[in-house]
């Protein structure tokens, strides 16, 4: 069964507060539409962000109850399909992102999207790279805002998460209650100057529940590679994190010891930054799916 729910139906966190807006079964499609990570207030030059109602930024669609989902299993969620609009926004300003001590004001621009091409000015374009900066489920106790990345995903903002791949998220609550948001034509690792190129669009998912699937945080899995997701306060934190959460999946599904796995994740595993300009920091450690699926892992 496939069903839609409109980007009418947005949250501004995830909690498990927060009634859902619709109710699938396990292995049924979704498509989902987003507002873009502005709530749509910037549809134009003239549209500043001095103006912006800030307390209306980063919404996710949602959220989606999924039947037979509990805590210590895994929601499985296969991205099917990305669909954007034809414009996008680019934003950053003072005290914002890495260089945002350079700045004195705020800065917006609207980028026309034509051809698979974002057109960034009359002598640069580049081709889209679609994907999902806001991802989640709700977390076990309280609320967290869309714009903060943690262990129930969230504003992970990890350009793996795109058309084609599958993550696999924890689940906290009873139905996971799911959500997506902060779709982007483009970003870079690390999102450094706190925007990609922000677009309104659609996402398509096959959401699956893994049970007696117990993971600490998310894991995305490419065709090429997968890897293991961290947030923290701080990047030294989030490395040490989405080490251990794979070396740990290494030790669960293999006979191999610590000193096995840490040489092995050393010569051929990456550490890669997702973005260092939310309120927690998010890396990811990659590790190639045919190591992987010697083991049947995933």
């Amino acid at each position: 069964m496939t069903y839609k729910v409109s980007s009418e139906n947005y949250m501004f966190s995830f909690s498990k507060d927060i009634k859902p807006v619709l109710c699938v079964k396990s292995g049924d499609r979704v498509e989902i539409e987003t507002m873009d990570c502005f709530a749509n207030q910037i549809m134009t030059n003239e549209d500043k962000l001095e103006t912006l109602d800030w307390n209306r930024v980063n919404p996710a669609t949602g959220p989606i109850y999924v039947e037979g989902a509990q805590p210590a299993d895994a929601l499985k969620v296969t991205i099917e399909k990305i669909q954007i609009g034809n414009r996008g926004v680019v934003a950053t300003g003072k005290d914002l992102g890495v260089l945002g001590h350079l700045m004195e004001g705020l800065y917006s621009r609207v980028l026309d999207i034509k051809d698979g091409e974002v057109i960034f000015n009359e002598d640069i374009s580049f081709p889209i790279n679609t994907m999902i900066g806001v991802i989640g489920v709700a977390p076990k106790e309280g609320s967290i805002n869309c714009g903060t990345p943690g262990s129930h995903g969230g504003n992970m903002d990890t350009k793996l998460i795109t058309e084609g791949s599958v993550l696999y998220l924890p689940v906290f609550v009873e139905g996971a209650l799911f959500g997506l948001g902060d779709l982007h034509a483009a970003m870079g690792d690390g999102e450094i100057g706190v925007s990609g190129v922000e677009v309104a669009g659609s996402v398509t998912v096959k959401l699956e529940v893994v049970k007696n699937m117990s993971i600490a945080n998310p894991i995305v899995k490419t065709s090429d590679i997968t890897a293991t997701i961290a947030s923290a306060p701080t990047l030294e934190e989030a490395v040490t994190t989405a080490t251990q959460d794979m070396a740990n999946l290494l030790k669960q599904h293999t006979s191999m010891s610590v000193e096995e796995i840490a040489t092995l994740m050393s010569a051929v595993g990456n550490l890669q930054f997702s973005q260092v300009v939310d309120p927690e920091k998010t890396v990811r450690f990659a590790m190639p799916n045919r190591i992987l699926e010697r083991y049947n892992i995933l």
